[in-house]
């Protein structure tokens, strides 16, 4: 563990991006963590003779429509935003490098079966997929985080697949094989474990993507629902006030969607150079 967080260091050192992106990511959770406790005002109570009220000292982004302080709303907004974002990462990830994994060492018609299936449902826009499947099953929190692990899971499946199909026949698995090895512990172990690095940057850009997925169901009002505080119902509520000047209905939770996506997108790489063994000699 000491010698990874030295790694860690060491990487963050020589790429200020990485490390810009890591604190940002850093920052976000504790946000997320802390963001009752961080708020300045009820997130959800109105305040109505308050309404539209443009930034100042006591509402630092201003109010909505309904007079509630959209900066509360802002950090509120976080925890649901990433709580989606990370549970689905992690179901379409571990689904998805789990079954592409077994897929690319076994081959055979298991393999052109499950990438026939991953191919059809990479025809499908992944968005209007997601509508489909919240719409069906109901415009709620885990019906969100299912839509947006399912429209990931191809990602995984083919990017684990193709990695493992290129390392199943080298030394050291058949070495493994000639050990005595189960073809579960090879792929398990030995395999899983070596294709995360290369994973990692697929990780974080999910991570950006599936806020976004999950910001724009909101919007279009298939995602989360009001009054629940949500950067993109924030946004579809603030875009009918653009015309009328109040520009931080919108800009703020906008704002906030676009440097975290970038954050995530950013890290990606410096996953990348934390995880790979190779870059530790």
């Amino acid at each position: 563990m000491s010698a990874t967080l030295k790694h860690a260091a060491w990487v963050l050192r020589g790429n200020p991006v990485t490390a810009l992106a890591a604190t940002g990511a850093t920052l976000l959770v504790l946000i997320a963590i802390f963001a009752p406790w961080l708020a300045p005002h009820d997130p959800i109570a109105s305040n109505v003779p308050m309404a539209l009220q443009p930034p100042s000292a006591t509402y630092w982004a201003g109010t909505d429509q309904l007079g509630r302080d959209v900066f509360s709303r802002l950090l509120v907004a976080t925890r649901l935003d990433l709580a989606i974002a990370i549970s689905a990462v992690s179901i379409s990830f571990a689904a998805g490098a789990v079954i592409g994994s077994f897929c690319g060492y076994v081959g055979g018609w298991l393999d052109k079966s499950v990438g026939r299936v991953v191919d059809v449902l990479m025809a499908f826009p992944l968005f209007v997929l997601a509508m489909a499947m919240v719409a069906a099953l109901g415009n709620r929190v885990e019906n969100i985080v299912i839509a947006t692990a399912f429209i990931n899971l191809p990602f995984y499946i083919r990017f684990a697949r193709a990695e493992v199909n290129v390392r199943r026949n080298l030394g050291w698995v058949e070495a493994a094989r000639s050990g005595g090895e189960s073809h579960l512990t090879i792929v398990l172990r030995y395999l899983l474990p070596n294709i995360l690095p290369a994973m990692a940057v697929q990780i974080s850009l999910n991570l950006g993507w599936a806020i976004l997925n999950a910001a724009g169901l909101s919007f279009i009002g298939l995602g989360v629902q009001p009054p629940t505080p949500e950067w993109g119902i924030m946004v579809a509520e603030g875009a009918r006030f653009i015309t009328a000047g109040q520009w931080w209905l919108v800009a703020y939770p906008g704002l906030a969607l676009m440097l975290t996506v970038l954050c995530f997108n950013l890290l990606g790489d410096g996953l990348r150079d934390i995880l790979d063994p190779r870059m530790r000699t």
